[in-house]
């Protein structure tokens, strides 16, 4: 009997976490669903795999029509999801005060608004099967917010409690909803940051660890496991103590600069 063939759909797949979540379920046998805005790279991965199942859907997740229309596609050529891994995002150091109001508004309909709309498609089909793990990526960036990253703070912070509500409405439903909060991993969003990343790590570890969570179904996950510890640490530091640290800390720089 041929084991069953896990279906996934994964948002801001062309590149770091995405690319590396997409190779690892590719290694589990997955049925893929892959969306991005650079369907070259899209194309690029599915050709390296020839004999995955892979379907590629160019949309920005900022499209909310866009991404119901991969997800009624995705549906009718595979049949319901299994995981929905809303990924796709952007870090663009941003302030109040310099005229960057478009990068934050570009931050959160991303970061966050792409999330929910990641999912919206899929409820109707999960709730009725009473099966189903939506999975969102938030960030160790969402715990405080960083001087120079408010945009980029305040979208995973949304994110996160977006995603702790989810999972409590959608529990008597019988979906799981699983949050995987990274702390800095080796991918494009972070190689030009201009100062020192603790515990960075590569991107295909971290999706092994990531699709190993998904699987158990755990409600909140970071890797690696010391950010989890940095992210408490945090979470509980005196405001006066946190602004004398972090007010002299580098910052992400503004595009442009």
């Amino acid at each position: 009997m041929n084991a069953v063939r896990l279906k996934v759909f994964l948002t801001g797949a062309s590149s770091g976490i995405g690319l590396a979540l997409a190779e690892e379920y590719v290694k589990r046998g997955a049925v893929l669903g892959l969306v991005a805005r650079r369907v070259d790279s899209l194309a690029a991965f599915a050709a390296r795999h020839p004999q995955a199942s892979i379907s590629i859907y160019p949309a920005d997740v900022r499209n909310a029509n866009a991404l119901a229309d991969a997800a009624r596609r995705f549906i009718e050529e595979h049949g319901p999801a299994d995981i929905v891994i809303a990924n796709a995002g952007v870090s663009r150091g941003a302030l109040t005060g310099h005229g960057d109001l478009e990068a934050f508004r570009a931050v959160m309909d991303t970061n966050y608004f792409g999330m929910v709309a990641t999912f919206e498609p899929f409820i109707a089909s999960m709730t009725a099967a009473r099966s189903g793990t939506l999975v969102g990526i938030a960030s160790v960036a969402g715990v405080r917010g960083l001087p120079g990253s408010g945009a980029y703070s305040a979208s995973k912070s949304a994110a996160a409690k977006y995603l702790e509500a989810l999972r409590v409405e959608m529990r008597p439903q019988g979906v799981a909803v699983v949050t995987i909060a990274p702390g800095y991993v080796r991918s494009e969003m972070t190689a030009h940051n201009p100062y020192s990343m603790p515990f960075l790590m590569d991107a295909d570890r971290f999706a092994g660890k990531a699709a190993d969570a998904i699987a158990r179904k755990v409600r909140y996950a970071t890797f690696p496991w010391q950010m989890r510890i940095a992210g408490m640490l945090l979470h509980v530091m005196p405001r006066w103590l946190y602004d004398f640290i972090f007010e002299r800390a580098p910052r992400k720089p503004r595009d442009g600069q």
